[in-house]
């Protein structure tokens, strides 16, 4: 059914004017005219009647009426949930205690009033995630995807570089260390449970373990965050990496320690994925925000050849 000849008969309705309803919609009475007719020969009924003084509702346009009116207004609806700014825009952070997540709130302190969902998708990596975003499930979402692998209609920058630390329990012998290099982290044991196969982040972690000589461990089940605090704050050879913008909490005599990473710096490539032309107001403002106001890039920054250059701030 056209939607233009059902907002022009509602039109007519309203105002009993062919020439009213043709001056409300911009257009011509010839245009009203063909309009109507053309609804009238659609659904097999006259719904006008003209009279001396205008037109009137027959019986059967006076039945079609509110439902035209329902129909009209269903098409508003369904129009505003896509236009641009008319919705919230929801960005997959991955997970909430790590550094996307504290981007996008920072983003939304500066910017009160952004209507914003940030919310963790079930993907298991980052193919998945830009799927998910090319179907309209999310509007972005922060992954580490290699160029190569980046599909047809998504847009990819890297706007979120997170700085790795070490993260060990007081007794270890590195926990009264200012900072490490990455290659003095060699003979250590790194654990990072939970590491799946096939993931940007197993494969960011080979490829950390193969340039610095580094033994990272993902055996065992992962039984948690405060599990893995536990383990690490009994013990003296335990280590694990986290990122410097990660939230983590572990009880007070846990006495942890982060350690940061330098001479490189080993960061995290969150490469920010966003359909190509996506016109959403609140889209472009997070991408300024984090090309501004995000942490920047460490000068001695090491990240896999895959992972591309980062995005140059403005100016």
């Amino acid at each position: 059914m056209d939607v233009q000849a059902l907002r022009t008969f509602v039109a007519v309705a309203q105002t009993g004017q062919f020439q009213a309803a043709a001056d409300e919609l911009g257009v011509s009475q010839q245009a009203v005219s063909k309009r109507i007719a053309a609804l009238e020969r659609h659904i097999g009924v006259t719904l006008l009647v003209r009279t001396s003084r205008g037109s009137r509702l027959s019986l059967d346009g006076q039945v079609f009426l509110p439902h035209a009116r329902r129909i009209l207004a269903a098409v508003e609806q369904a129009e505003r949930a896509v236009r641009p700014g008319s919705r919230p825009l929801r960005v997959d952070v991955l997970n909430r205690r790590i550094a996307p997540a504290q981007a996008v709130y920072r983003f939304y302190r500066s910017h009160p009033g952004t209507d914003l969902d940030a919310v963790t998708l079930d993907k298991e990596n980052a193919v998945q995630a830009a799927q998910a975003v090319l179907e309209g499930t999310v509007d972005a979402s922060f992954r580490a995807l290699p160029a190569d692998q980046v599909p047809a209609g998504i847009h990819a920058e890297r706007l979120l570089d997170t700085p790795l630390e070490l993260l060990v329990g007081p007794g270890h012998p590195l926990a009264d260390a200012p900072w490490v290099g990455p290659a003095d982290l060699a003979g250590h044991r790194i654990w990072i449970p939970g590491i799946r196969p096939d993931t940007e982040w197993a494969a960011f972690y080979r490829a950390l373990s193969e340039a610095f000589g580094l033994s990272i461990d993902a055996l065992g089940p992962n039984f948690g965050d405060e599990a893995l605090m536990d383990a690490l704050a009994d013990s003296a050879s335990l280590a694990t990496l986290v990122g410097s913008g990660d939230r983590y909490l572990w009880p007070h005599n846990h006495d942890l320690r982060r350690i940061p990473l330098h001479g490189p710096t080993p960061v995290y490539p969150h490469v920010l994925l966003f359909r190509s032309g996506d016109q959403h107001p609140a889209l472009t403002a997070l991408r300024d925000h984090l090309r501004t106001a995000g942490p920047r890039t460490p000068h001695d920054a090491w990240a896999p050849n895959w992972a591309g250059p980062p995005a140059e701030p403005p100016g």
